[in-house]
């Protein structure tokens, strides 16, 4: 039984195997050179003394290296998440360390190790990054860490923190960054295009000093006059309007892009959405449809519905059935009875698809502000963009030119009906939605 504990962290190396090789060859070679063969058995005795010294060095110590995996509380659905490893190296001698960290199934990675140098006593701190590309749970394995020293003859394996499970969240790490221009009233970040605000409500907020870019019908020519310049009175935005994410989680969001499907890229930027809304002073809520309509969360604004709704996306889990659009309808006119903007987060590839949900989109349109959102191909944009050099490639750029023009054609129908739309490409998502939200907000559409 002992022996069994002893030889199953006990690892022969090449350099060993390397070194037989060698010594074989060389008794080889003895048969013609005899005078040689005692030599080689000297090297022979060499090889299984050094072999048996390096045993008792890295044995000798009950704990010779340690290992500590610190894992983050949740990833972010398709965002790059720091593992910290800390190393500590408890031999009076530097030693040569091979760490295997057994990463989660759903990443593939099969030859993942990192090699160091560790001095004696020493601790060293390591860190390497994950980007997941699925919400749901990853499950770590053993760390495991193979300890060599300077001869390099055999390695003594160590193991550590065996299954430890980390969620992988929406990404969060998203909300962070544009949290700041959520609750930023002069949104000059690069990426957020300046709105031209055409409407206000009526709701006197205060007087204040003019500035470049005061809407001129807003000036007080009362209070101009008391302070001898110019005044203007500003008003408040109109808040607590409902504001629903209504995502998509049919067949047509499958199609991935970068690793994550557009359903996921959907997710992450109903989070962020949300959160702007209600750094707005908004109501957000969210919903999710297939087959039928899933995955609710009421429009509110009370301090745990972000959480709430960070919970329920990251719930949403789909077969990619066929989206049934008029159930949609019928549960958005049962439920949501106060005038809202719906953002609608779905991909149509042909007009065709369009027409088959219009009537849908149009019903939903009467009582609702509709933004209809779907995505651009960047794949046929990489392709129009390619020179053609032969007759086929020449066939291929003209259908994707017609794919490329059809979309756009998808965005003029949906004006024709009075329904406004996002045409984007899957990175831009969230910044296109961000800002057709501001649009909306600083024009009063609602």
């Amino acid at each position: 039984m002992r022996f069994f504990k002893f030889i199953k962290p006990f690892y022969l190396q090449n350099r060993f195997f390397y070194c037989c090789i060698g010594i074989i060859i060389l008794f080889i070679f003895s048969f013609i050179l005899p005078k040689a063969f005692n030599i080689v058995k000297l090297l022979l005795l060499l090889l299984g003394t050094l072999t048996v010294l390096d045993t008792i060095i890295l044995f000798s110590a009950k704990t010779g290296v340690k290992g500590i995996r610190s894992l983050p509380e949740k990833f972010s659905n398709g965002d790059k998440n720091a593992v910290r490893l800390t190393i500590g190296n408890y031999y009076t001698f530097p030693v040569f360390v091979k760490i295997i960290d057994e990463i989660p199934e759903q990443f593939q990675v099969r030859n993942f190790s990192i090699t160091r140098k560790l001095e004696p006593s020493s601790t060293n701190e390591l860190e390497y990054q994950l980007r997941p590309v699925d919400r749901g749970e990853y499950y770590f394995g053993a760390l495991n860490i193979y300890v060599t020293s300077i001869f390099g003859l055999i390695a003594r394996r160590f193991t550590y923190d065996d299954q430890a499970m980390v969620p992988t969240y929406p990404s969060f790490i998203q909300l962070r960054k544009y949290d700041l221009m959520a609750i930023s009233n002069n949104l000059t970040q690069y990426g957020i295009k300046k709105i031209r605000k055409i409407g206000h409500t009526m709701e006197f907020e205060q007087i204040k000093e003019y500035v470049s870019g005061d809407d001129l019908r807003t000036i007080n020519w009362k209070a101009t006059a008391k302070r001898n310049q110019l005044m203007v009175n500003q008003f408040q935005d109109e808040k607590s309007q409902p504001v629903y994410s209504i995502i998509d989680k049919g067949r047509v969001m499958k199609m991935p892009f970068d690793g994550l499907t557009l359903l996921d890229y959907a997710i992450n930027a109903a989070l962020v959405m949300s959160n702007v809304a209600l750094k707005k002073q908004d109501k957000a809520g969210i919903l999710a449809f297939s087959k039928k309509v899933e995955n609710i969360v009421v429009a509110e604004r009370r301090t745990s519905q972000m959480n709430l709704i960070l919970e329920t996306l990251y719930n949403v889990s789909t077969d990619f059935f066929e989206s049934d659009y008029s159930r949609l309808y019928a549960d958005v006119k049962r439920n949501i009875t106060h005038r809202s903007l719906i953002l609608l987060y779905t991909n149509f590839e042909t007009l065709d698809s369009l027409h088959r949900q219009l009537p849908y989109l149009k019903a939903i349109a009467k009582n609702h502000l509709l933004v209809v959102i779907f995505f651009k191909n960047t794949e046929l944009d990489t392709l129009i963009n390619e020179p053609a050099e032969t007759v086929q490639q020449a066939y291929d750029k003209v259908i994707a030119e017609k794919f490329a023009f059809e979309k756009r054609l998808i965005v003029s129908e949906l004006q024709k009906y009075g329904i406004q739309s996002i045409l984007t490409s899957p990175q831009d998502l969230t910044i296109d939605t961000i800002n057709k939200y501001l649009e909306i907000k600083a024009r009063g559409l609602l």
